[in-house]
Formats: structure tokens, sequence, C-alpha cells
């Protein structure tokens, strides 16, 4: 699994990477940072002109339909075509696809690079060319040169499939808190060292209730430090704090999983596209993201080395409480998690509502925008 991890890595710098089976090299490029002379390169290490590979959201955004059971669509270049022209088709707002042929269903290599990608929190999208049988043996001398990182693709489906990525209890300490004096912080890294999650401890473990209160937070920047007004994460999470310690204690996980889970760039890319008139939704899906991509396994692996198996949750999202009850979690209550609607996130927390199926309806059929409370017990459970 190193050298999918080495792959993943490789990308997020804009360097291209090999993925390898016994009859074919496929030579696999990120878009960011792609410019003309690195598409030109690509085509002469491959000696094919290489496609832009894509999501079938980001395709149902152009207005093309994919190929029957397809998850991701191949889409040929011509010579003529350019870096500017790559890069739009994969993620601006208004753009036709080339036209050069229709989509074709993307190879096994195509599928797993976007899943990299993926991983790597790039855009969902690269460019692919299939190396010609002529110059196979000058790529796999760019490989055992270390010009190229070359990785089995069988490698990198099993790196996709089920949890190969462990987390491992790095350091903690007290960390008193403006809305929790007693708290203490415990942080967890991948084993790739993709990302680092924490547990905040609120209270006395020894003292908590049965169900122990628990609130999934993921990250967000924007919200959290700077207080945004475009969403309502800030207030959340810090009314989540209180909401435990007013509870007797219990547990916050503050989860790597910007934007839900497509990052803090791509979370960027997303809101320039919202203030051209798209909600959240769409704007992720005409990066090529699902509505949600968030996981929750480093979740259930925190609780697990917690020794938790019985929450209590605070939520408007019903797919967490899902992913707890699938993963063994026995989740007892549940208690809603509000923050203030402004002008500024009535649209946001509308989509989240109407297109996500969050149980927003007390918080956005408040007439006053300004003044709203922040933390409601739902009546089908409590936290006490």
């Amino acid at each position: 699994m190193r050298q999918v991890e080495r792959a993943i890595f490789d990308l997020r710098r804009g360097l291209p990477v090999v993925l390898r089976t016994p009859q074919d090299d496929v030579l696999i490029q990120p878009l960011e940072g792609i410019d003309d002379t690195a598409l030109s390169a690509l085509a002469d290490m491959a000696g094919h002109a290489p496609g832009l590979v894509i999501t079938t959201h980001r395709l149902a955004s152009l207005g093309t339909h994919a190929p029957e059971g397809a998850d991701a669509v191949r889409l040929p270049l011509g010579t003529h075509h350019r870096a500017s022209d790559v890069v739009a088709w994969a993620m601006a707002a208004m753009a036709e696809p080339p036209g050069v042929q229709p989509p074709a269903p993307a190879s096994a290599a195509e599928t797993a690079a976007l899943n990299l990608m993926r991983r790597g929190q790039l855009v969902p999208a690269a460019l692919s060319a299939r190396v010609d049988a002529t110059r196979r043996e000058a790529m796999a001398a760019l490989i055992d040169d270390g010009t190229l990182l070359g990785v089995a693709l069988d490698d990198v489906q099993r790196y996709g499939e089920g949890d190969t990525t462990t987390l491992k209890r790095i350091s903690e300490a007290n960390v008193p808190l403006a809305d929790a004096e007693q708290a203490r912080f415990v942080l967890f890294r991948e084993s790739d060292g993709l990302r680092e999650h924490l547990a905040v401890l609120v209270g006395d473990p020894t003292e908590w209730a049965d169900a122990v209160p628990v609130r999934l937070h993921s990250a967000c920047l924007t919200g959290d430090l700077f207080g945004s007004l475009r969403c309502d994460c800030g207030e959340q999470l810090r009314t989540s704090v209180a909401a435990i310690s007013e509870h007797g204690g219990g547990i916050l996980l503050y989860l790597a999983q910007e934007g839900r889970g497509i990052g803090l760039a791509n979370k960027l890319r997303a809101y320039g596209l919202q203030d051209t008139g798209l909600d959240t939704v769409d704007a992720d899906q005409v990066l090529g993201f699902g509505e949600d991509e968030r996981q929750y396994r480093a979740a259930l692996q925190m609780l697990a080395e917690l020794a938790v198996t019985r929450i209590a949750l605070l939520t408007n999202n019903p797919d967490k409480i899902a992913a707890m009850s699938l993963g063994g979690i026995d989740v007892v209550g549940r208690e809603a998690c509000y923050g203030k609607l402004n002008e500024h996130n009535r649209r946001y927390l509308n989509a989240k509502a109407e297109r996500a199926g969050h149980w927003l309806e007390d918080v956005l059929e408040s007439r006053d925008v300004s003044d709203r409370h922040a933390l409601h017990r739902d009546t089908s459970g409590s936290l006490e």
C-alpha cells in the first residue's frame, strides 16, 4: 500500500503516475497546475493523445448522459485542444464537451485514478493516456530510475476497497475550553498520513451517561475559525461543546472532512460556483463530486478506541445516524444542533434540507433570521 500512498502524494504535487497491469501501462495526470507543455509532454511519453476522465456527476452537469452502468467516462481529446479547454470541461460551470467522439466508459485504470484523486482531495478528473507498446520499455526505464512512479493497478484497487486506512492515537492533552473547562484533546492520524482527526473528550469519562453524548463535526475552516456567514458550522461546533458539557460530558469528534469531504480547495471552488447561482449540491456536482463525499470509518475507529459503543447523537443529518448504526454503534437518541439562520446561509440550509434530507424544518420556519436558538431537543430521543 505504500506505493499507492506515494502515488497520492505525487498526484497532489501535480506529477503524473503510471498505473501498471500485465497488459498495459496507463499514464495518469492530475488537472491541477496542468498547462499546454504538460499536456504535450504526456502525449509524447505515452505515444497516444490523452483523454479526459470525469465522473458521471460532472458529465451530467455538461448536459450529457453517461453510458449505462458507467461510474466514470473518458472524453477523447484532439491534438488541437489546449489545457485551458480541458480544465473548463472538468470544472467550469458553463462548458460543452469536446465533441470529438461520444464519451466512453472509463477503463478500470481510469476509474481507479479518479478514486486516487478523491483520496488526495483533488478534483475527481484526470488526463489519461495508454502507453503505446513501442514506448513501454522506455516507460519502464523512467520508472526504474525514479523519474516516474509506477504502481500496480491491483494495489490501487485493493486500496480503494473496504477499510484499508487505520488510525493511530498520536498525542493528547488537557485543553480547557470556554464552554467546557474540563476537556481533553486526543489526536488520531490516518495510516497514510493524509489526515488527522481530533476527539474532544468533555468531562470525566467515568461519569458519562450510559448513552454517551456524541457530536460528529466535519472540519470547516471558514466557519469554525473565521465565523463565515455562509454556513452555520462554527455555531454548531460551539453549541455542541456547550450542550455536551451541560449533559455531564461526552465526545465531539472533529473530523478532517472539509466541505462534506471534498477538501478546502474544492470547497472554495464550489463557493465560487455558488456565487453564480448554483446551490451547494449542484456546485459540488459541477466539480464532479456527489452530494456528500464523507465517510465515517474514522469516527467509528475513534469510538472503538475510546471504548464507546452506545451513544446519543447531536445531529440534523440522518446519514450520520445510519453510518453509526451500520458500523455497530447503538444510537439510542438524537438531539438537533442548529446555528443561526441568516441571509447568507439560508440558501445553503435550504439545500441541505430539501436535497440532502437534513432535519432543519424548525430553523428554516423561523421568521426571525437573527434570533434563533442554537439547540433543539428532538422528540425521538434526548441526551438525558
